[in-house]
């Protein structure tokens, strides 16, 4: 593997092959009531096409007692240690999922 390329392959065992694989948001939800959900896809495929894996959801517009934030950090730290690129947005969603647990213990 290349460590000059701004991209990293990752391999999916169940396939026994290389490919680009991202983290990333797909929109779902109807006209302004966004619901995002966190996705382990193939690069190459469309936010709304297939996926390898969901671990998550985000939910913007959450009121009240609806949960805001939910995502699987050990499936996302797997996912990283196999070489997949969160988005920007998908690492800020993160170290906010990681931080949710302490401040609920402590309150």
């Amino acid at each position: 593997m290349v460590e000059s390329r701004a991209f990293r392959m990752a391999l999916i065992p169940e396939r026994n092959t290389l490919i680009m694989v991202t983290i990333r948001l797909s929109r779902g939800g109807s006209k302004r009531r966004p619901f995002y959900s966190i996705l382990i896809a193939d690069q190459r495929r469309s936010a709304r096409g297939r996926f390898i894996e969901r671990i998550g959801f985000f939910n913007p517009v959450a009121t009240g007692k609806e949960e805001l934030l939910r995502l699987d950090t050990e499936r996302f730290e797997h996912w990283v240690s196999q070489g997949a690129q969160p988005t920007e947005r998908v690492t800020q969603l993160y170290k906010k999922a990681k931080s949710q647990p302490a401040a609920e213990a402590a309150a």
